[in-house]
């Protein structure tokens, strides 16, 4: 029988166990595309965050009236529905940054990231774990874009959402190129693989050890650390 996951950890594998950017690689064509500032790597992951609660929470409440053969397409009315607000709503609000980011709103819609919680979790589970899970992977997706954002920016310019942080910065123009975009991506792959690697090494110790020491009870019936039979 599977495990119940709480709530905390359903909004929480978003941020790293399943986090879309740097674990799954979903959705790498805005994130390769808008991450040149940190304020459009925020912008555009709120604009997800949006549009994946309220397309889960939709389709979570009407995943049994929608037929099997369909529901692909069902879902992408929904998902439109929400992604055309999102966009009148920056052209009219944000005109600049609707600007910057281009049409990368639009294509939202298509984004494997919202198509994947609406097929994988939003179309099996009730309406409130949908929206929690819709958060966290939103949360995971936004983080991923402003890290990257930030870094690209920092390093391309010599400024943080604007404000100049390093003044006397030869600003690296290649950070804010295409080139750019993969290497840092990159780097940012390999050291959150080498952390995996590193956590998960730790836990096949720990377990290792656990298991030698349960033998040795098992075995002598003394515990370490406690004293032999007759010191006491």
């Amino acid at each position: 029988m599977k495990a119940r996951v709480s709530a905390r950890q359903e909004v929480l594998k978003g941020l790293w166990d399943q986090n879309p950017v740097f674990r799954q690689l979903l959705g790498m064509c805005p994130t390769l595309a808008v991450t040149v500032t940190a304020l459009n790597g925020v912008a555009m992951g709120a604009a997800v965050v949006f549009v994946l609660v309220c397309s889960n929470l939709m389709i979570s409440l009407v995943r049994k009236w929608i037929p099997g053969q369909v529901r692909i397409a069902a879902y992408i009315v929904i998902i439109a529905t929400f992604v055309t607000v999102v966009d009148l709503t920056m052209k009219a609000r944000f005109p600049e940054l609707s600007s910057s980011l281009g049409a990368f709103i639009p294509l939202i819609v298509v984004n494997c990231i919202i198509l994947g919680r609406a097929e994988a979790f939003a179309s099996k589970n009730g309406p409130w774990r949908s929206v929690l899970d819709a958060v966290g992977m939103g949360l995971g997706f936004t983080f991923g874009l402003t890290f990257l954002g930030s870094l690209r920016e920092v390093l391309g310019s010599g400024t943080l959402f604007g404000v100049t942080v390093l003044p006397s910065w030869e600003p690296w123009v290649v950070m804010i190129l295409p080139a750019g975009g993969f290497l840092t991506l990159g780097l940012i792959l390999g050291g959150v693989n080498l952390i995996t690697r590193t956590v998960e090494a730790r836990r096949r110790r720990a377990v290792v050890e656990a298991s030698r020491v349960t033998a040795r009870i098992a075995v002598t019936g003394i515990a370490p650390g406690s004293p032999a039979r007759g010191e006491a």
